[in-house]
């Protein structure tokens, strides 16, 4: 270990090259994180119900007992074609090169492979990527790769399901504040107040527009998300997420309603903007602060 932190530190390219070629890997770990991790909690609620209430669709109301008739994680069933079920090999999952090598198709069936597998390994890669050298060869940009692969697996899953899980939200804030003990980004109270403040401001918007209008504008796990970037980036940097995604998500919301002519009904998730908002606040708060007291000073 210390030999690879010693090589790091003497050739900082084979630290970033690492960081690039682990993140690879890691994104195709994601691509099964933001498919899977949604059906396991689909499923985990229906087993719920069921324990407490029963099937009341058969049986006479006489509670069911549930079956599980094979496995269903991250790791179990193996990966396979949607289309005709072949089981994926080892050669064909390889982050990004089997995509080109297979042109995009099953190697058994030849359906289509979607482009969105390839671009969240490379999307991970890239920004993984960009942040390790944004902080340099320290502790910081580890930490801060780790907070990129969350924030990814956030945004795609809220993207897809309009759903913040807490098995991703809460274990980032509690990481957030155990690093705040140690200063990696921010010191304690900064951090205890930003989940805080992160929390409880989307909390009061929430209420506040729900007793005006009736009806719910966003969800909690918009709440536990800016909590956990508050944790990370201090109640300094929570207005600069606020107004980044704020914006960022206005723009595209009217441009999502234009082309899709849904009008004012049309759900839009607030997740992703969130995610890239505080992406680039912990990456640049400083200079982004500096940059607008400069501006109005």
């Amino acid at each position: 270990m210390e030999a690879i932190v010693t090589l790091s530190q003497i050739y900082p390219a084979f630290f970033y090259g690492a960081v690039f070629v682990v993140s690879l890997m890691v994104g195709s770990f994601l691509n099964v994180v933001i498919y899977r991790l949604p059906i396991m909690m689909e499923r985990s609620w229906k087993n719920e119900f069921q324990h407490y209430f029963g099937d009341t669709e058969n049986n006479n109301d006489i509670p069911t007992t549930n079956v599980q008739i094979e496995p269903f994680n991250l790791v179990k069933p193996d990966s396979t074609c949607p289309q005709c079920g072949h089981r994926i090999r080892a050669w064909e999952n390889i982050p990004l090169l089997s995509y080109l090598v297979l042109k995009g198709k099953c190697a058994s069936c030849e359906a289509p492979i979607s482009i969105r597998y390839p671009f969240v390994e490379l999307l991970t890669a890239i920004a993984c990527t960009f942040a390790a050298f944004r902080f340099g060869v320290t502790p910081q940009a580890l930490w801060a790769v780790l907070f990129t692969y969350v924030l990814i697996a956030l945004l795609f899953i809220d993207l897809d399901k309009m759903l913040l899980p807490d098995q991703l939200t809460l274990p980032l804030l509690w990481l957030g504040l155990l690093l705040s003990t140690q200063e990696v980004f921010i010191g304690t109270t900064d951090a205890i107040i930003g989940a805080a403040a992160g929390y409880l401001s989307l909390w009061s918007v929430y209420w506040l527009f729900k007793l005006a209008t009736g009806k719910e504008g966003m969800g909690y796990g918009d709440f536990k998300l800016l909590g956990a970037l508050g944790a990370f980036i201090g109640w300094q940097g929570l207005p600069v997420v606020i107004l980044l995604s704020s914006f960022v998500g206005a723009v595209a919301g009217l441009l999502i309603m234009f082309i899709q002519n849904k009008g004012k009904s049309l759900a839009i998730p607030f997740g992703p903007y969130l995610a890239v908002a505080g992406w680039i606040t912990l990456l640049y708060k400083d200079s982004i602060i500096l940059a607008y007291l400069n501006l109005v000073l």
